[in-house]
């Protein structure tokens, strides 16, 4: 921060007025704008090479320039986020924890962590609905946020246990926004699933990855749409086509 404030002439006295100013912008900055969780498929539909694709195209996503000039973009506040993988009913676990994401180190240190992981289940089937619920429990170790966003990844529908639609009726998950990432070719029936029973909220969308090889561009689309809260019809450069 002090280097920030240098670089922009706000150091020192002649600085110091002009930095009082930047009191109630500071205190916005302050306060969680999005607590965004992401959770990645590791069911038995998803091979090791797409595992890979799938693990370090998140990481290249979050690395990208568009991505990281939203994340550091504090004028609104910042962006917490969270990550784990799932698939059958108890198969999911935190790939990275709660982790404030608002200036490079901090996207570097997730980036690094995201890319390092090893794949923690293989064998398990498609349990959309534990994923949900478990994804809300994440949610309750968040810090307070304006928004609170579920990211869902996934090339299958659920086929295991309680779907999403008894996990909206009985985790909480009120003014909660759920959001898809299709990964088309596994399964003719997960774009129409995801569309009807996984999104949900205020301005919820999906969007649609052409295959695993397409994930790191959907992601980024995605994250890019999330972070600023952009709603259909409003998309600029470098995202303007809605896939979802």
């Amino acid at each position: 921060m002090r280097s920030q404030l240098r670089r922009a002439g706000l150091m020192g006295p002649a600085g110091l007025v002009a930095g009082l100013a930047l009191g109630p912008a500071a205190a916005t900055a302050a306060e969680c704008r999005l607590a965004l969780v992401l959770a990645l498929d590791v069911s038995s539909s998803v091979d090791p090479g797409e595992y890979d694709l799938q693990k370090l195209g998140l990481a290249a996503a979050l690395g990208s320039i568009p991505v990281r000039e939203a994340l550091t973009n504090v004028t609104g506040g910042y962006v917490t986020l969270a990550v784990f993988e799932w698939s059958g009913r108890y198969q999911q676990k935190v790939v990275l924890d709660w982790t404030r994401m608002d200036d490079p180190a901090a996207i570097d240190t997730a980036v690094a962590v995201i890319a390092t992981a090893e794949r923690s289940y293989s064998r398990f089937p498609t349990a959309i609905g534990y994923a949900l619920g478990y994804a809300s429990t994440l949610l309750k170790r968040a810090p307070e946020c304006r928004r609170r966003v579920i990211d869902l990844s996934g090339d299958g529908v659920n086929n295991e246990g309680f779907g999403p639609d008894l996990a909206y009726r009985n985790f909480p998950l009120d003014g909660v926004t759920v959001n898809g990432l299709v990964i088309l070719g596994q399964d003719a029936d997960v774009l129409p699933f995801y569309r009807n029973e996984v999104r949900r909220g205020d301005g919820a969308f999906v969007e649609t990855a052409s295959g695993f090889e397409d994930f790191s561009a959907a992601m980024t689309r995605k994250l890019f749409r999330e972070l600023n809260d952009v709603m259909v019809g409003e998309l600029d450069a470098p995202y303007p086509d809605e896939r979802g």
